[in-house]
């Protein structure tokens, strides 16, 4: 079991470069063969549905797998070591049925003539997936994606959690790495309907999925992290508000 659980953990994360890397070339209409802007075109209101119907799908798995009440009554099925891997196995899945399944809406929102402008839109696309991956490695990249979890399993030797402390981009924003992916989703030089749809629609979920987080942490360390919540802004940077180090559980995304 301890070499399965290893094999297990590596596909997993391998998947996950693999969905990361098409998410930024599906959402910046890199050259994909589908992206929010480029597949097959039908009628508006069946493509409406269907990526309406995509987005729900990825929202629901994505909160549903991250709640602690789900893992415990999963536990019998998918084992602790290989709970984390498996949850991302499961967002791959549902990031390649969107990126499968996706119809694009025709139409253009903005479409930003200024070289300059266009220049500050990639910009912000480029520096928003920078942020979401050096986040990662902020919170402990080996262990958000699961490989800590079944490295530890493969030794035989008890796992133990990250301590977090705010430091850094952490006591800034409480979600560095929500902020990355929304700049990225957002910084668009140009803003198709289709586009616009997927941006507002994960907006809104991460939006939901940090409330749905903040409770489960707040259950989880009580004043700790209230006091840190009520210092350090969610999303957009505020100097004058900056806490120092505290710790606690590391926040899961």
């Amino acid at each position: 079991m301890r070499f399965l659980a290893l094999a297990h953990g590596i596909c997993c994360y391998l998947a996950f470069l693999a969905a990361f890397a098409y998410l930024i070339a599906f959402v910046g209409d890199l050259g994909a063969p589908r992206s929010v802007s480029v597949g097959p075109a039908g009628p508006r209101g069946t493509a409406l549905a269907v990526d309406l119907g995509l987005l729900a799908l990825f929202a629901v798995q994505h909160s549903l797998m991250a709640r602690p009440a789900f893992k415990r009554r999963v536990a019998w099925m998918v084992p602790a070591p290989v709970q984390r891997s498996t949850y991302n196995l499961a967002s791959c899945l549902a990031l390649a049925a969107l990126f499968r399944f996706w119809r694009p809406l025709p139409g253009v929102v903005w479409d930003l003539g200024s070289r300059a402008l266009r220049l500050a839109a990639l910009a912000g696309f480029w520096g928003g997936t920078a942020l979401a991956l050096v986040s990662t490695f902020l919170i402990s990249h080996l262990d958000l994606f699961g490989l800590t979890q079944v490295w530890a399993r493969f030794r035989d030797r008890p796992y133990r959690e990250p301590e977090f402390r705010p430091t850094a981009l952490y006591a800034w924003v409480r979600h560095p790495l929500m902020l990355g992916f929304l700049m990225t989703f957002w910084c668009a030089p140009v803003m198709t309907t289709g586009h616009l749809l997927f941006a507002a629609g994960a907006s809104a979920y991460i939006l939901a999925g940090t409330l749905l987080e903040e409770r489960d942490l707040l259950r989880a360390l009580g004043a700790p992290y209230a006091a840190y919540r009520k210092a350090v802004p969610r999303f957009f940077p505020a100097p004058w508000r900056r806490t120092g180090p505290s710790r606690g559980r590391r926040p899961r995304h």
